[in-house]
């Protein structure tokens, strides 16, 4: 990894494509139910090698906004197999997917009331708030009462009754309800208010259950335990099938789950020193380049590259940014020096997707690990072209 930073400069995102190709062999091991889609959620890692790969693995694709759509048909991804699920996107972007032939989920009596009246012959989904609170953070919690996302199950009755009034057809149900989710029986919970809800519509297609399976952040974390989640959801959609009266497909929205894993921030020690009785080793980035430990306090082991055979001292990984941005606190991390390469685990979701440009540092490069040749898949950004979308004012 050091060789890379040699390479490619820091800070540099390195990804492993054979990490994603395990990930998603063990999803399709898991889950196995004999008509399963599974729909990768990009708005975990957009970089269109990333992508590739995923297609290749036989995935279909779920989009967030117009931009992600785009990025998928050019990523070669069939529009049957990309599913567009915003919250709040704007009438011109759901216009878009339905001309681009994608699967367009509904997540509001206002949007599907506009849509009837714009496409009454051509389906849509709809996604529902099971109000379950799920997930490791509140903040990555979607599917709790008074979350944003979804139609409550108290407005099933005026759904049903706009939807009964012509032909518009609802073809699937929809609910994702957190990250991180531990046990079987927390990510079941939402599951049975969906197939209580599902019996009230007549013609499904297809039941999509999100994701939010949680991997190990450190050596002895907690994870899913994939093959009893997978036994348990198999057991029951085919039960709940042979009730409704036919086979539907059954389909999962991974994100991170597949990538988070194949990642790795390499960054630089630029300083250390000491304050109020705390060490800090100061690096070349900052909350601008991975924003998910001030966001919602999520772990990234941190390993000292350069000096791995270091005494292990106690240190606040900062970064570089004019804000308290702390990676991570009271950290044993052998000792680090300025000019050491540190690497974070678990990289590849959320964190590229999720960087800015603030304080004017421009983003980082992105390198791909296949088959032992890394490969330059993002240049680094420079600030010229930070300038080149603005526009001085005359003289």
């Amino acid at each position: 990894m050091i060789s890379l930073v040699s390479q490619f400069g820091s800070p540099l995102y390195v990804y492993d494509e054979s990490v994603i190709q395990r990930q998603a062999h063990l999803l399709k091991e898991s889950l196995a139910y004999p008509d399963t889609l599974f729909c990768y959620a990009m708005k975990a890692n957009s970089n269109l090698a990333i992508l590739d790969t995923v297609r290749k693995l036989g995935f279909g694709v779920d989009c967030v906004s117009r931009g992600e759509l785009e990025l998928a048909l050019m990523a070669g991804f069939d529009p049957s197999v990309i599913r567009f699920t915003p919250s709040f996107a704007l009438t011109d972007e759901i216009r878009f997917a339905v001309e681009k032939g994608a699967q367009v989920t509904l997540d509001s009596l206002p949007v599907l009331e506009w849509y009837l009246g714009q496409f009454p012959d051509i389906p849509a989904g709809l996604r529902l708030n099971p109000s379950v609170m799920a997930g490791a953070y509140d903040k990555t919690s979607t599917g709790h009462a008074k979350a944003k996302f979804g139609i409550g199950m108290d407005l099933l009755a005026e759904v049903l009754r706009l939807v009964a009034s012509g032909p518009f057809k609802i073809n699937g149900l929809h609910i994702h309800s957190g990250s991180d989710i531990l046990e079987t029986d927390q990510f079941m919970k939402a599951v049975e208010v969906l197939l209580s809800a599902a019996p009230r519509f007549k013609s499904l297609d297809y039941i999509a259950l999100g994701s939010g399976f949680k991997v190990p952040y450190f050596e002895g974390d907690k994870k899913t335990d994939m093959a009893q989640l997978g036994k348990t959801i198999t057991d029951r959609f085919t039960g709940f099938c042979a009730d409704y009266g036919r086979p539907l497909r059954l389909i999962f929205e991974p994100g991170k789950f597949l990538v988070s894993e194949a990642g790795t921030f390499l960054v630089t020690c630029t300083w250390v020193k000491e304050n109020g009785g705390i060490r800090f080793a100061g690096v070349d980035s900052g909350f601008n380049h991975l924003i998910r430990p001030m966001f919602y306090g999520a772990w990234h082991t941190i390993t000292n590259l350069s000096n791995p055979q270091g005494i292990p001292e106690k240190y606040d990984v900062v970064g570089n940014i004019c804000e308290t941005d702390t990676f991570a606190s009271d950290r044993m991390i052998p000792e680090i020096r300025p000019g050491d390469i540190l690497a974070f685990a678990n990289a590849g979701a959320y964190c590229y997707s999720m960087a800015s440009s603030y304080n004017s540092r421009p983003r980082p490069a992105e390198v791909y690990l296949q088959q032992g040749e890394a490969r330059l898949i993002r240049h680094r950004e420079t600030l010229q072209h930070l300038l080149s979308l603005q526009i001085p004012l005359p003289s």
